[in-house]
């Protein structure tokens, strides 16, 4: 029922107070703003509320002592939520989030609680919208916010910032870099995400040692994409998608003697070539993993190139000659022990040094041409023999178990 005026015939409304600013310590039991009322705790038409704990409430005042219609907007200046209820919280009537504002009023008042309409108001000018809380990798649409990875392409070298944070960076160059920013100041939980639609490797680097997948750099080639990932220490690559156009790497290494192993990016390279002046046996060491190599041994001077796993079966290398080998996790195997469909095989010159058929436990044994219409034979390195048009010259003495028949002494 409403209260209504003998004199007018109009709806009675209690004194109205136009504005109230609350600040919530405990639960507050509102007043409607009646003559005499020794309170300032008196419902206004407009109430900017605030409070620090969602546990202190507001309870409206007696529905029975107010006319249908009896309306109020009620702002959470605040950072917590506020829970408006009826009278002496029996009941919610709304919970308003902070920023929010929504607008409550009488639709029955036969009871102190009665019954409320709502109207939600939505955020004001003060409170935090979704535009503004949007920040790297996050799209304000309307008034929630929503996941964001706008597209790049790029030709050109580029550095990685904090900034593209869940950006898509797309490679369109031909062979090209991309650095990423430190990882302590991309910070853990920063990524990013990259294809390659190039005609060429992208290869990607970290700054100032920072490692991808254990090693300095990785190299994505044409078709090839992934998630990199930081931990504020290091990045990761999550799904790297693989090319189905198969594309062979190279490692051109130059060494001088002594042991190298090779780094997880450098073993990655099917195709492998060691270059540089000798001064000792070289030792490569590859990681323990089933993978097929080919190795081009373009070093000079007398001395080896032995790839090997750090344990099992080794390959040997002589100065300029080439393998493919097969690697079981352990050992080196070569890859040919017969040449299917084939009628001949061809070798190389060779030299007394390095004889172009010879033994990987004894590369200096073997046999070798030296010139035209020769065929040598050398035993650690020096020539024992030459067999020729001409006849058999043999360097050195011989001994005979056995008779010799035929020709003159």
């Amino acid at each position: 029922m409403s209260y209504n005026s003998p004199f007018t015939g109009n709806v009675i409304q209690p004194t109205d107070v136009s504005y109230s600013r609350i600040t919530l310590t405990t639960d507050l039991q509102l007043t409607w703003p009646i003559n005499g009322s020794d309170t300032d705790d008196a419902a206004a038409r407009i109430m900017e509320v605030s409070t620090a704990s969602s546990a202190n409430e507001l309870w409206m005042p007696p529905a029975n002592q107010g006319s249908v219609g009896q309306d109020a907007l009620i702002r959470n200046v605040g950072a917590v939520s506020v829970t408006v209820k009826d009278y002496s919280g029996a009941n919610t009537i709304v919970t308003v989030a902070a920023g929010e504002a929504q607008y409550i009023y009488i639709t029955t008042n036969a009871t102190t609680a009665g019954t409320w309409g709502i109207i939600a108001y939505g955020i004001g000018s003060s409170g935090a919208d979704a535009a503004t809380l949007a920040g790297y990798g996050l799209l304000a649409i309307g008034q929630t916010l929503n996941q964001s990875q706008p597209v790049t392409t790029f030709s050109s070298n580029y550095t990685a910032l904090a900034t593209d944070r869940s950006n898509t960076y797309v490679w369109t160059g031909g062979a090209g870099t991309l650095t990423l920013t430190l990882a302590s100041t991309l910070a853990d939980n920063w990524f990013m995400f990259l294809r390659n639609s190039g005609t060429g490797a992208l290869t990607v680097t970290g700054t100032s040692g920072d490692l991808i997948n254990g090693s300095a750099s990785i190299a994505l080639q044409p078709g090839d994409s992934c998630i990199i990932v930081c931990s504020g220490t290091q990045f990761y690559t999550v799904g790297l998608g693989k090319s189905t156009q198969f594309a062979f790497t190279q490692l051109s290494k130059a060494v001088l003697s002594g042991t190298y192993t090779l780094t997880a990016s450098e073993a990655s390279n099917v195709i492998q070539k060691y270059t540089g002046a000798l001064t000792g046996n070289v030792t490569i060491i590859i990681p323990s993993t089933v993978q097929v190599y080919y190795i081009l041994n373009e070093t000079t001077n007398a001395f080896t190139v032995t790839i090997s796993t750090g344990a099992g079966a080794t390959a040997v290398l002589t100065t300029g000659t080439q393998a493919t080998l097969v690697c079981d996790s352990v050992n080196l195997f070569n890859a040919n022990t017969i040449l299917a469909g084939s009628s001949s095989i061809s070798l190389i010159n060779g030299s007394v040094g390095a004889p172009s058929l010879n033994f990987a436990s004894e590369t200096t044994t073997g046999i070798y041409r030296a010139a035209s219409g020769e065929f040598n034979h050398a035993i650690l390195g020096v020539l024992r023999s030459t067999l020729s048009a001409t006849g058999l010259a043999i360097v050195g003495t011989g001994n005979f178990t056995g008779g010799i028949a035929g020709g003159t002494f």
